[in-house]
């Protein structure tokens, strides 16, 4: 090679008489890059998947290296803390029960062929015997209900919710009010919420209805009745 600004040439030797022959860098580059084009030097080459998946799971080495370095104890420490993260994600799956997709809106409170309170009531019981509480649950609802329309209470109509029902029942009953918005939740949720009753909720639903059956509602003018069964 030349210096002091002149050209740069690399330098191939001849193998039949060891003559030492100048040739351009560019040329010569060139002709490197070919004769490395030959497929033969590439058979044992990562395949785009391979790169891919390599480039990946450097990634995430280098993530758990970081955040092992940042987390207290070190590589011990992050696996502590991963643990207490999965243990509380699993707690709340378990309280809150499986996610639902998509939310469906509230419907009708009664469907099918229309059927009294005693009927509801014999049938949320025989749910119960058999421990299927939120079935239980859903019948001693409708039969509420159906109770109060029955008393003239609430007026029959088709297509009413829980929540309209327990709404317009607390303002005749405004003592269990209260409990009448937190049965008709409880009815939503085990019935749209993906949620799962227990025996506690179908007895404090049992207990309202035995106190709602005693009760006597209130007229508009402030006055008490009780309507005829």
């Amino acid at each position: 090679m030349t210096a002091g600004g002149a050209t740069t040439t690399g330098r191939l030797v001849l193998a039949a008489d060891d003559i030492p022959v100048d040739v351009p860098r560019v040329p010569a580059r060139e002709a490197a890059q070919d004769e490395l084009s030959d497929p033969m030097y590439h058979e044992h080459d990562p395949n785009l998947l391979e790169r891919g998946l390599d480039r990946f799971w450097d990634w995430v080495g280098d993530l758990f290296d970081g955040a092992a370095g940042a987390a207290p104890g070190g590589s011990l420490g992050l696996v502590v803390i991963m643990l207490i993260i999965a243990g509380l994600v699993a707690a709340l799956w378990w309280r809150l029960g499986t996610p639902q997709r998509v939310a469906r809106p509230p419907e009708a409170l009664f469907g099918g062929a229309a059927r009294s309170a005693a009927d509801h009531r014999k049938a949320a019981q025989a749910h119960a015997d058999a421990h299927r509480w939120t079935e239980a649950v859903q019948e001693r609802m409708r039969a509420l209900v159906r109770a109060l329309e029955d008393r003239a209470v609430l007026d029959p109509r088709p297509g009413r919710t829980a929540d309209e029902a327990a709404s317009e029942a607390g303002r005749a009953l405004p003592a269990h009010a209260s409990r009448l918005r937190s049965a008709a939740r409880v009815f939503d949720d085990v019935t749209y919420g993906g949620r799962t009753a227990d025996a506690a909720a179908y007895q404090d639903l049992s207990a309202l209805d035995r106190d709602i059956e005693a009760a006597k509602p209130l007229l508009a003018a402030g006055t008490t009745r009780e309507a005829p069964r």
